[in-house]
């Protein structure tokens, strides 16, 4: 079936591209560098997907997503995941009360914070799997079954998930069916010298900062729905599936470092993110169409977290990032 793009559309498109720099304009109050991480966090907002940050403590990840959040006028959330964690900490639970006049007791739901657009589940491989399943279900589902009810959540629903790269001990990780879940997994770096002195500078000092809203949530639904009727031509969709399918080490095509470097390689998930990353890229850009550099562009965050890598490919020192670089043509 062949997309079309309306007048309507082309505005709201024009809206989003002149959006783009506000959006980048508003969080800079804050947050100093991390543009990259930023733009991802907008791209896997539009794609309706979700979003898992690695990265060292204090880098201002919760500031981050916050600012977002205020920066688009929704609701924010902020879960810390610890061991003793419990899924009804996440949804909510019913609570029994005794009515003040009649003393007639009665159940009520108590609502948990997975209740908001925007949530950031810090650190949520702390937490052990049965409570990590009930927040992958909500992203899933986009509801919540509580005694047989199920409740929907308020939408755009979206998830930031932090992960601490340097502490294993008393973690769960992640499984990789879980892992494919997240649409972009994007690592935050330490800022360079000039921002990390512009961050003690602002962040000492009596700074109060206030946000301005630049889109609401009926504009981010509408740009979510607009980012799928963009169309993508016949050839950037064969290259993105082409590129996934190279990850996977049983494909004929498959170059040989894969099938000497990857043990289970992307799923046709993969595939469908990287168009979607690639049609919300061009978006952002104010293009109708997207192309093979926009699907390359969004590769990096897309594949290295569902690439399972060999012994041999641990002995020599290879990760799944330098995998994907070599594939899209990025290791020089």
């Amino acid at each position: 079936m062949t997309e079309t793009i309306r007048s309507s559309d082309i505005e709201l498109l024009e809206r989003l591209a002149a959006s783009k720099s506000r959006i980048g304009d508003e969080i800079a109050k804050v947050i100093v560098g991390q543009d990259r991480v930023i733009e991802g966090l907008v791209i896997t907002l539009l794609c309706r997907g979700h979003c898992l940050l690695v990265g060292v403590p204090g880098l201002a990840k919760t500031l981050m997503i916050s600012s977002l959040a205020k920066a688009l006028d929704l609701s924010f959330s902020r879960i810390q995941f610890t061991p003793d964690l419990m899924p009804s900490d996440i949804v909510g639970t019913e609570v029994m009360e005794e009515h003040p006049e009649t003393g007639r007791r009665s159940f009520r739901f108590v609502r948990g914070p997975v209740f908001a657009n925007i949530i950031l589940a810090d650190e949520i491989n702390r937490t052990p799997p049965k409570t990590q399943s009930a927040l992958l279900e909500a992203m899933q589902e986009h509801s919540v079954t509580v005694q047989g009810n199920t409740m929907r959540l308020s939408e755009p629903f979206f998830v930031m998930a932090t992960q601490n790269p340097i502490e294993h001990e008393g973690t769960y990780p992640l499984p990789e069916a879980q892992l494919d879940r997240f649409m972009f997994n994007l690592w935050i770096d330490y800022p360079n010298r000039d921002e990390e002195i512009t961050i003690v500078r602002t962040t000492t000092g009596a700074f109060d900062v206030v946000l301005e809203q630049v889109l609401s949530a009926h504009d981010i639904i509408a740009l979510q729905n607009l980012v799928r009727k963009i169309p993508a031509a016949d050839e950037v969709v064969t290259y993105a599936v082409d590129l996934a399918r190279k990850t996977r080490p049983e494909e004929p095509d498959a170059p040989g470092y894969i099938k000497e470097w990857v043990k289970w390689g992307a799923g046709p998930r993969a595939s469908q993110f990287l168009i979607l990353g690639a049609k919300a890229r061009a978006a952002l850009d104010g293009r109708y169409v997207p192309s093979r550099e926009d699907v390359r562009t969004v590769a990096m965050p897309v594949l290295r977290h569902r690439l399972v890598t060999t012994f041999a490919a641990d002995a020599e020192g290879v990760s799944a990032p330098d995998i994907v670089r070599k594939l899209t043509g990025e290791d020089g």
